[in-house]
C-alpha cells in the first residue's frame, strides 16, 4: 500500500504532498493496524481474543473517523458511518472468502 501510494501522483496535481512522505505513512498506519488486528490472538483464548479484537476494530474505527473529520473537512458522523460501513464490507467480504471451498 505504501508503495502504490507513493507512486500514486508527486503530488503536484492533487496537492496530496511529497509521495515518500504519504507512502512513509500509509506503510506506518498500514502496520500499525495489521499489529493491532493480530496482536490479541495470541491470547490463549479464543472468545478472550475475538472481543479483544472487536474492541480494537472499533478503536480504529473511531480513529479514522476522527482522522477523516479533522483532515477532511467530513462531519464526524459522516465519517463514522463512511469507515463502518467500509469495515462491514470488508468483513463480510473475509467471511465469504474464508468459507468458499
Amino acid at each position: 500500500m505504501a508503495f502504490s501510494e507513493g507512486l500514486s501522483d508527486t503530488g503536484e496535481f492533487t496537492g496530496r504532498g511529497n509521495p515518500f512522505v504519504r507512502g512513509s505513512i500509509t506503510g506506518v498506519g498500514t502496520f500499525v493496524g495489521g499489529i493491532l488486528h493480530t496482536l490479541p490472538f495470541l491470547i490463549p483464548h479464543y472468545r478472550a481474543a475475538i472481543i479483544l479484537a472487536i474492541i480494537v476494530v472499533g478503536f480504529e474505527l473511531v480513529v479514522l473517523a476522527w482522522l477523516r473529520w479533522r483532515y477532511f473537512e467530513v462531519s464526524f458522523a459522516r465519517a463514522l458511518a463512511t469507515v463502518t460501513l467500509g469495515g462491514v464490507v470488508i468483513a463480510a467480504v473475509s467471511a465469504g472468502l474464508g468459507t468458499a471451498a
